[in-house]
């Protein structure tokens, strides 16, 4: 998936805005990263909708404020729950400079808290319909760093601005302990019981 994604982030053309997504599944979490390029002969447009005061620096409000517009741009539900609300943006803007000469790559992440899924199979549904004209768009799922949790499928549109993820969650095993301790308290209340019982006859 890395080297697909280099080979068309290098190869995009100049008058392309090119969104690149990776989206990484958990039982308790997804996690978002989005990397946007801009070819040179749309360079101009994005740093004039990024730097608002028009100053050639892009300040931090500025890139916050332009984080915020992408995010609230892409959907992201879980079955059929709510679509999850992606907020508390982590981005990085190259310079001015770097944005005009169609190597600057814009960088935001975000992740979202899940209630405990169940064990079973799931799917995502991620949809991107930030900036439309001009852009062109990859999306991929992540390989999940929880081992209860195993991607079976990926389903794209064919301009790939949306990615259904199929995947699966293993139920948790109890710890050892945990029987243990039933085992205990099961064994003490059949005393409690059998003690009761011997009081009363």
């Amino acid at each position: 998936m890395t080297l697909v994604c280099s080979a068309r982030l290098s190869a995009h053309r100049l008058d392309e805005y090119l969104q690149a997504a990776r989206i990484g599944v958990g039982a308790d979490r997804v996690h978002l990263e989005v990397s946007l390029t801009p070819g040179v002969a749309v360079a101009g447009q994005v740093i004039r909708e990024i730097d608002s005061d028009g100053d050639g620096v892009i300040a931090e409000a500025e890139q916050r404020a332009y984080a915020e517009r992408v995010l609230a741009a892409i959907t992201l539900r879980v079955d059929e729950a709510p679509a999850l609300l992606l907020k508390r943006a982590r981005f990085s803007f190259p310079d001015v400079g770097t944005i005009r000469s169609g190597n600057g790559v814009i960088s935001i992440a975000s992740d979202v808290r899940l209630s405990q899924l169940n064990g079973g199979r799931h799917h995502l549904l991620f949809r991107n319909d930030f900036g439309a004209e001009k852009s062109v768009y990859l999306a991929n799922a992540l390989v999940p760093d929880d081992d209860r949790v195993s991607v079976t499928g990926q389903e794209r549109r064919v301009d790939q601005s949306e990615l259904t993820i199929a995947f699966s969650v293993r139920e948790t095993d109890a710890p050892a302990g945990g029987y243990m301790w039933i085992g205990l308290v099961g064994a003490a209340l059949i005393a409690i019981a059998w003690t009761i019982q011997q009081k009363v006859s």
